[in-house]
């Protein structure tokens, strides 16, 4: 394992981020501050809880959830998509070092990245919302879990990309609309029995359900269920990511 080039890899990364701190860090932390603002003050204020939680509490999972992976996935992708873009992907497949090395360097950076602002984001609902994780071990297992599984999804994408619009796509246009149907402003168990069975195909529930459980340890479907999912998740995309590096699909000419 050549640690120093994974290294190299994961600082530049980590180095793209404070050279635009704005937009990586400050701009996704001040949007969803202004969820909690208005879903967990104003409207919350002037709900009943919901499965014996406050409002803006419930919807603190879900809110950090949604950021987790959008900035997961997004950074994962144009991590990789901008040396395709310039050309300087070809240095790096040319150089002394494996895919699977390649691969940590840029998923490591993507995961830490998302990591880091889901903390944040933690830290600041503390000051709109009464907050309490019962299970915290749980909480951060769950959290890494996740930004490691859409980094890697995010990885993929951007491989797959062929210009800036296809690298928006998913982040922009598919992960929160199923964020939003996923319970992350309220429990499935308040729809109708149909629009409940049609729920549990919205893989991003079982996302925020298994780490609202290890807030409340009130879910709307087993925890187990939820890490089940995650890690099949997680085994898909190595998978599909061996397959890229086996046979150089939009890598190599």
């Amino acid at each position: 394992m050549n640690f120093e080039a994974i290294k190299s890899i994961y600082y530049y990364e980590m180095a793209r981020t404070r050279r635009t701190l704005l937009q990586s860090v400050i701009s996704p932390v001040l949007s969803t501050a202004l969820y909690f603002i208005v879903f967990g003050a104003a409207v919350g204020s002037r709900m009943q809880e919901v499965d014996g939680i406050a409002y803006g509490g419930f919807i603190t999972p879900g809110l950090i959830m949604l950021t987790l992976i959008t900035q997961c996935i997004s950074n994962g992708s144009s991590g990789i998509y901008f040396p395709k873009f310039t050309g300087t992907i070809y240095e790096i497949l040319s150089a002394p070092v494996a895919m699977s090395e390649i691969l940590i360097g840029y998923v490591g950076a993507a995961a830490t990245k998302g990591m880091m602002i889901a903390l944040i984001i933690l830290a600041t609902a503390a000051f709109f919302v009464d907050l309490s994780i019962a299970h915290p071990l749980l909480m951060l297992f769950f959290m890494l879990l996740t930004a490691v599984t859409f980094s890697l999804a995010g990885f993929i994408i951007g491989i797959w990309a062929k210009n800036f619009e296809q690298l928006s796509l998913v982040p922009m246009l598919v992960v929160p609309p199923l964020t939003f149907l996923g319970g992350t402003f309220y429990s499935v168990n308040m729809l109708p029995p149909f629009w409940q069975t049609v729920s549990h195909f919205n893989p991003v529930l079982y996302l925020v359900s298994g780490f609202r459980w290890s807030f409340f340890e009130v879910s709307d479907v087993h925890p187990l269920l939820s890490l089940g999912m995650v890690s099949l998740f997680l085994l898909l995309c190595l998978g599909f990511l061996a397959w890229i590096f086996k046979t150089g699909y939009k890598l190599r000419p």
